[in-house]
């Protein structure tokens, strides 16, 4: 039987869930797992259970939209620098792990308090 689009989409969102739920299993200080195309929008992500999101729903559409651009944006240098591994965003409270593959980007945010955060991004590579 030959898959349809709409087949091989379900399937595509079924493997970007299970990505998550393995990536959010590395470490307790993961917030948060979310993949998000180049548009910016959401095709699967996992908030770590009892924990309240940091940001609002027009919040994470307005930061998706924003990092989206930034690895679009990107795609033109490479060339000049070469293939982007990740971008590490700290902030006060969290810390920010963005990993693109193909048009797809891995949007990991990180309790401030983890150590290791070269080892968990290791991790997420491999999982990828």
């Amino acid at each position: 039987m030959v898959k349809t689009a709409a087949d091989k989409w379900k399937d595509s969102v079924i493997k970007y869930r299970k990505q998550c739920q393995n990536i959010l299993k590395i470490s307790n200080n993961i917030r948060y797992v979310g993949i998000i195309n180049i548009y910016g929008r959401t095709l699967t992500g996992i908030v770590r259970p009892n924990l309240k999101p940091l940001l609002k729903s027009e919040q994470v559409k307005n930061e998706f939209f924003i990092i989206s651009s930034l690895m679009s944006l990107r795609k033109g240098i490479v060339g000049s620098v070469g293939k982007l591994d990740h971008v590490v965003l700290q902030h006060e409270k969290v810390t920010i792990v963005l990993l693109n593959k193909k048009d797809i980007t891995y949007y990991v945010s990180i309790n401030r308090k983890e150590k290791s955060l070269e080892k968990i991004i290791s991790s997420i590579k491999k999982i990828i």
